[in-house]
């Protein structure tokens, strides 16, 4: 069960808003949110249920015993029994199959490849559960009492498939205490309305040009004109950010139904000015988990040069690998890490005083050809890729069908720039307090806040219906 499917929104999510709303107190609340998510997690099967259940045991378990002697040598020791459980069925499960391949092509050791199938959400509950268990050992927090009060923060369904991280410490409070008003309930819809707009419309009409522009085999790949590759990783690009996005966006809005505040996990990546920019926007939660409990224990930069890049090197060999169990992935991560070293040791100062539109070109173009390493899962489709997108496979400039394609998805295109933009946002702070400094009430304002998460649904819902309906092809040249 996916947030972007009609079963999802008009089934799933509405019977567990109304049940929450018709229960009194705290406690019945939890039941009812914790209920959902398992019957979630079922869904995706019931063996990953239980995994979810053990490993949420494992880390209420080590947690308790750690704060128990954590004036002794022995909290550390269980410190490391945690982390080796929590990181070896991530990787039995995540990385296996890449690894035994790896094994294999060198040493034909296993003869057979295992295949093991991902369990949903894995990858961040298994972050957010490692999180915990770190600040405890840290003396950040004190450990949750109740399984179940920590199996609620592990498996709420709102962030735990595709984030963002939850720390433990942001939402301890709210397990017990929280309360919603009905203003905060209509932003949270807003929010969840425009999260499903960018997935249902925008991302999913990306895909949709990227599937036609950037095929997944080489053959195909190396017939496609220069300027319809360069238009299908520009649509790529916006996919995978408004994918991305949209669920944050989300998740972030059913958290604000229910009382519940998750951190921002996105913040315009695309307006950076540098990479380093770019990636205190993009996947927040995801940077600063590494930031947290990997680089700074590894000294960080506070051990001198070549440790700081070793470090580095590190931590971006692991965002990549993260993502995916591919070499494309580590890759990407480790592409980052040049750009990153660069600008550390040469450009930053520089960036700084060139003016922002350069840092910014700079920027997009790093992250545009970034997206390129992570879309390919092979040497030679980057290879034919690349190739193509300068004429090199003797595929011309351009063919009759990319201006149809650029013609039919120019508004697509338009709606994306805007939603990768703070633009709508200025817009209507700068209109709200034109307004308050008038004397006037924001009428305007008021009818947006009413009138767009229901066009924004409608919308979804035209979108997820038919499949392929894309409300911009009816606006053609």
């Amino acid at each position: 069960m996916v947030f972007s499917s009609l079963l999802f929104v008009f089934f799933f999510l509405a019977l567990n808003l109304i049940v929450y709303n018709s229960v009194k107190t705290i406690r019945k609340k939890n039941m009812v949110l914790l209920s959902f998510s398992l019957v979630f997690y079922f869904w995706g099967g019931p063996k990953y249920l239980l995994l979810l259940l053990g490993m949420v045991f494992a880390c209420w378990f080590f947690a308790l015993l750690i704060y128990r002697y954590r004036k002794t040598s022995l909290s550390k020791l269980f410190l490391i029994c945690d982390c080796v459980v929590m990181l070896g069925l991530l990787v039995f499960f995540k990385y296996l199959t890449f690894f035994a391949g790896i094994t294999n092509s060198l040493f034909h050791v296993p003869a057979e490849i295992p295949q093991i199938a991902l369990p949903i959400g894995i990858s961040f509950y298994t972050f957010q559960l490692l999180s915990y268990v770190i600040d405890v050992y840290r003396r950040e927090i004190k450990p949750q009492q109740s399984y179940w009060k920590l199996l609620l923060y592990a498996s709420l369904f709102h962030q735990c498939i595709a984030g963002p991280i939850v720390r433990y410490q942001l939402i301890a409070d709210e397990i017990d205490h929280r309360t919603v008003s009905l203003d905060e309930l209509s932003r949270g819809i807003k929010r969840f309305s425009i999260g499903l707009a960018k997935k249902a419309i925008l991302a999913n009409g990306c895909a949709a040009v990227v599937d036609t522009l950037l095929p997944t085999t080489v053959k195909d790949l190396a017939g496609i004109p220069a300027a319809g590759l360069w238009l299908g990783l520009l649509f790529y690009s916006f996919q995978i950010f408004l994918d991305f996005a949209a669920y944050s966006d989300m998740a972030i809005g059913m958290g604000m139904m229910v009382g519940f505040h998750y951190a921002e996990n996105f913040n315009y990546p695309y307006i950076a000015k540098s990479i380093k920019d770019f990636w205190s926007r993009w996947h927040i939660s995801l940077s600063t988990f590494f930031r947290d409990y990997v680089y700074i224990p590894l000294g960080g930069n506070r051990k001198g040069e070549r440790r700081t890049i070793i470090n580095t090197f590190i931590v971006w060999g692991l965002t990549g690998l993260w993502h995916g169990a591919s070499w494309n992935f580590i890759f990407w991560g480790l592409y980052y890490f040049v750009f990153l070293i660069i600008e550390r040791k040469y450009l930053g100062e520089k960036l700084q005083r060139l003016p922002s539109i350069v840092g910014h070109i700079y920027a997009v173009i790093v992250v545009y050809f970034g997206w390129a390493l992570f879309y390919c899962d092979s040497a030679g489709t980057l290879g034919t890729l690349l190739k193509g997108m300068f004429g090199l496979n003797k595929n011309g400039l351009i063919n009759a069908s990319v201006p149809i394609v650029f013609k039919n998805n120019v508004f697509l295109l338009i709606f994306c720039i805007l939603a990768c933009t703070p633009i709508l946002k200025h817009l209507g702070a700068k209109v709200k307090r034109l307004f308050q400094a008038t004397g006037r009430i924001p009428y305007i304002s008021y009818v947006y806040d009413m009138v767009v998460p229901t066009a924004m649904l409608i919308l979804s819902l035209l979108a997820l219906v038919g499949n392929s309906y894309n409300p911009f092809l009816y606006f053609r040249f």
